[in-house]
This record gives C-alpha cells, structure tokens and sequence, in this order.
C-alpha cells in the first residue's frame, strides 16, 4: 500500500536504515558469526510475505537429518529474555507464531524465543546441541550474520515495487535483496509459466551468488477442530464466520471463495490480542447466521482463539503448507550449506 504523501518521512527512515546497514557492512557494528549453520528467514516488508509456512518447511524438512532448532523473537508475548516452548507453554508466554509451531510439530525440534538473537542463538546452541538453527524474522536483525540467508517476496507485493516505510511498506531499501543467497517468490498463483518466471526474475536481477525459487501456498484438504475435521468440500453447506488476525487475508479469502460463498469476514490486525470484547462480538456474529454454521480461522489465529471457552469447541482452522517449485533443487542447496559449515 502507497501512501505517498508521507514520502518526505521516507527519506529520512531511509537515511537511518542505510546508514545502520553501512555500519555493519563496514564492521563498525559487531555481527556476530557461529560455527554452527545458521539459516536466517526474513523479508523486506512488513508482514504478510509467507514467512511462518516457509520456517514450518524449512524445519520440518531439516529435523529429518539434523537436530534443528527455530529462534523466534516471540512477538507479542507478556514475557522476557530466553525460552523454550514446551507443553506448559502458551501464546501469551512465547508469542504465537512459536506456539504454532509447537502445537503442529511437537518435540521434532527445538521451539525457542528471545529478543536478544545473538544471547538466544548462543544458548539454544549450547543447551540443546544443535546441529543447525533457523533465526525467524531476522533479515533485520544484523547482530547476527546467518551463513544463509533466505529472503521471501509476495508475488503479488514485491519489495521491487514498492517503497520504503512510511509511504510504502519496506523496512529498508530494497538494495537489501543484496544480503539473501536465495529469494524466495511466495504465494504463487497456480497457472505461473515459465515465461512469466523468467519475466519475474529479470525484475528482481539476483546477483552472481543468488538463486532464485518459486512457492505457493497449499491448503489442506480438512479444516481441524479441537477434536474433530471436516472435510473442506463440506463447507459448502454451511454460513462460515471467517476470523483473521494476519498481515494479508486475500489469499485465504480467495481460497475458500472455491467453496463457500456465503463468508462473513472479521478482519482484525496482524498478532491481534483477542479481548472479550471482540469474543462477544464474534458470538453476535455467529449466532446471526443460519442453522448450520462454523467459526473458521488461521492456525496462529487459532493458538489464540482457542483459549476462550465459547469459541473452542465451534471453532475450525484451516492448515497450510508451502509447495516449492524446483524443490529438490532448494533443498539440495539448504543440505549444502548444512553439511559444508
């Protein structure tokens, strides 16, 4: 989204930024290197890129070979400094991107999160005798320089067209792309050619060292409740509340359009802490709906809305996954730097 009348302000964020980014790369800021290999995921712009189904991937693909480990900040949590996810844990204490993780995938890998990378990455290492790291959001975050770094983009919101905060959404220049060794084009449409891929790669002009891969999101064939599914082809008979606290809901909305076109949508903002307002809002919603209905929502949503005794036994998520184009050749390059530190 342009907003350009605040295009003066965006000069001077964009001052600060370079001139962050300049320290660092001069070395007048410390990064902070490891021996273990460390895989930085992250964007340019401000949420919505498909970052969490990209880390679910990368650390469900890695636990296979390696003990792996995920460092997440823990955005929005009551809490501070260094933890790990368990089974006591929950979205206040760890945020919930983390506990989303958690409750998918369980102990196939460690689950921890501090506002302090380089302090987190150290203890995480040592503690759990990592043999590789995956640092959430930390494009950034330049205390630590990551062996890898994996930059994501919207297909349909690039970091090429737009522009730097406040007057677009981009947390600095673009000329950041420079960092990544791959980008990673993200919610795909289904029918992209390869003519258009290589239209789209002409405008992102990687460097010499950078490879470029296509991914799209894959949503599940069953919505899963508290302790039931439903197959997704079964929505048609019912009126759906659709509940969403991300950064871009279109591609969720445009999905279900396939199978439901009576939708009521709550739209609330990205990390968005449910009160009991809001839950007093949804249940008016809900109960104006017809006799057969469903409280539909994300997987990080739900972490959250689960909690609330009306909502948790009405209310269904909707599971995605992340399909890479060339696969095999991405994860053929992640296994190389693995194996090669």
């Amino acid at each position: 989204m342009k907003r350009w009348y605040l295009y003066p302000f965006s000069l001077g964020y964009h001052l600060g930024t370079s001139i962050r980014n300049r320290m660092y790369d001069w070395g007048l800021f410390s990064s902070s290197k490891f021996r273990t290999p460390i895989i930085g995921v992250g964007n340019l712009s401000v949420g919505g890129s498909g970052k969490s189904p990209m880390v679910m991937y990368l650390a469900e693909y890695l636990s296979k070979y390696y003990r792996t480990g995920v460092l997440s900040r823990g955005y929005g949590r009551i809490t501070k400094g260094y933890s790990i996810v368990n089974y006591d844990s929950n979205y206040k204490l760890v945020g919930d991107e983390p506990m989303q993780l958690f409750e998918r995938f369980r102990n196939r890998f460690v689950i921890g999160v501090c506002e302090d990378r380089v302090f987190g990455a150290k203890k995480i290492i040592e503690d759990m005798d990592l043999e590789v790291l995956l640092l959430d959001d930390s494009y950034q975050h330049r205390a630590i320089k990551p062996g890898m770094n994996l930059l994501l983009t919207d297909y349909n919101d690039p970091y090429f067209k737009d522009f730097i905060l406040p007057a677009g959404d981009l947390r600095e220049s673009r000329h950041g792309m420079k960092r990544a060794n791959i980008i990673m084009v993200t919610k795909c449409p289904d029918d992209l050619t390869e003519e258009k891929k290589q239209f789209y790669i002409s405008r992102i002009r990687p460097q010499h060292y950078q490879k470029v891969f296509f991914s799209a999101i894959a949503y599940d064939e069953s919505i899963i409740g508290i302790d039931s599914m439903m197959p997704v082809k079964n929505l048609d008979y019912y009126d759906v509340l659709l509940i969403t606290g991300i950064a871009n809901p279109s591609q969720l909305l445009k999905e279900l359009s396939k199978y439901n076109k009576k939708v009521k949508h709550l739209q609330y903002k990205d990390h968005h802490n449910f009160t009991d307002d809001d839950i007093k809002k949804i249940s008016a919603e809900y109960k104006k709906l017809g006799e057969y209905k469903v409280i539909l929502t994300t997987e990080k949503d739900y972490v959250r809305l689960k909690s609330f005794d009306y909502l948790r036994n009405k209310i269904f998520y909707w599971p995605i996954n992340v399909e890479i184009d060339k696969r095999e050749d991405f994860n053929q390059i992640i296994q190389n730097y693995v194996r090669k530190v």
